[in-house]
């Protein structure tokens, strides 16, 4: 997922400006792009690229022209997903509202939750576990959030998640922990972090 969200998140957002707010500030409706020769994987094109730049009007037209929340790229990737990816917190509250999984995995079982941890957006991640997002989630190679946060050092969303529950002792597919992987990284700060205070998961 990390790989290819970076590369998606460099692509040209020229789609976005294909669309412009009609007079008086409303988003243009989707017949109206269809008039204008947008095909549905256009509109679809459109909502992706809506969500990586923030740009809510255009969601909001989008949805109430019957494209769904929780549509998926060819990557597998909610907008919800790119949006948090893309450091967007007001479009993922503006998701969240419409009715858009927050806790949406795509098919390596990556959420947004552990995008965030990867790239240490506290704020975020504290809206996606306040929407009830598990933050013990793990994807296909078992790892969960908070590893990936251990091993890039994000160390204040490290505290965030041990302090909403998760498990430091959580081993992946490869025998790794959140400890462990600190720990190759030669980052004594985020062991100490890991281990103080008897995380859930450690030994006192």
């Amino acid at each position: 997922m990390i790989a290819a969200l970076v590369l998606a998140s460099a692509a040209s957002a020229a789609t976005v400006s294909a669309v412009q707010p009609a007079a008086g500030g409303e988003p243009v409706a989707v017949a109206q792009a269809g008039a204008a020769g947008l095909t549905q994987d256009h509109l679809k094109t459109l909502f992706f690229e809506a969500a990586r730049e923030g740009r809510n009007d255009l969601l909001d037209g989008l949805i109430q022209s019957g494209m769904r929340p929780d549509e998926r790229d060819p990557h597998g990737y909610t907008a919800l997903i790119l949006a948090a990816y893309n450091e967007r917190p007001a479009t993922v509250d503006f998701l969240i509202g419409k009715g858009a999984d927050a806790c949406a995995a795509d098919p390596q079982g990556n959420s947004s939750l552990m995008g965030v941890a990867f790239k240490g957006e506290a704020a975020i991640a504290r809206r996606l576990i306040a929407a009830h997002c598990d933050v013990n989630a793990r994807n296909l190679a078992g790892q969960t959030a908070l590893m990936m946060a251990a091993l890039f050092g994000r160390s204040e969303v490290v505290k965030l998640l041990l302090a909403n529950g998760a498990d430091a002792a959580v081993r992946d597919r490869s025998g790794n922990t959140a400890v462990s992987l600190a720990t190759q990284q030669g980052s004594t700060e985020m062991v100490a972090l890991l281990t103080q205070g008897g995380a859930r998961g450690m030994p006192n």
